[in-house]
């Protein structure tokens, strides 16, 4: 199966496709300086097959390029980042603190 995620701007998201069809996505809403991730959904029938992880790694490596800093709102994206600790600088240091994540 080939992967591919990609950003729609217009539905302020990030879109995984497998084998050409949508598979789920991951919202967001920016600031100035952060890209908040406020809703992340793999379709049930792509549930459990690991496009959870690809398609919020990709969003949080896009978004690092773009020079955002990341707010974890959503469930998923949260715990990706708690148990990648190479992901944790991304998120700006008042956020870590009002989440709790580590320092």
């Amino acid at each position: 199966m080939s992967t591919e995620v990609r950003i729609n701007t217009t539905l302020e998201r990030f879109e995984i496709y497998v084998d050409g069809a949508i598979a789920g996505y991951a919202e967001y809403q920016d600031t100035a300086n952060e890209r908040a991730f406020v809703h992340t959904e793999i379709y049930p029938r792509h549930e459990g097959e690991g496009y959870g992880r690809v398609l919020v790694a990709a969003a949080l490596n896009a978004s690092r390029q773009e020079g955002f800093g990341i707010l974890p709102m959503c469930p998923m994206v949260r715990h990706f980042v708690e148990s990648r600790p190479e992901y944790i600088a991304l998120v700006p240091q008042w956020a870590r603190e009002n989440l709790g994540l580590p320092q």
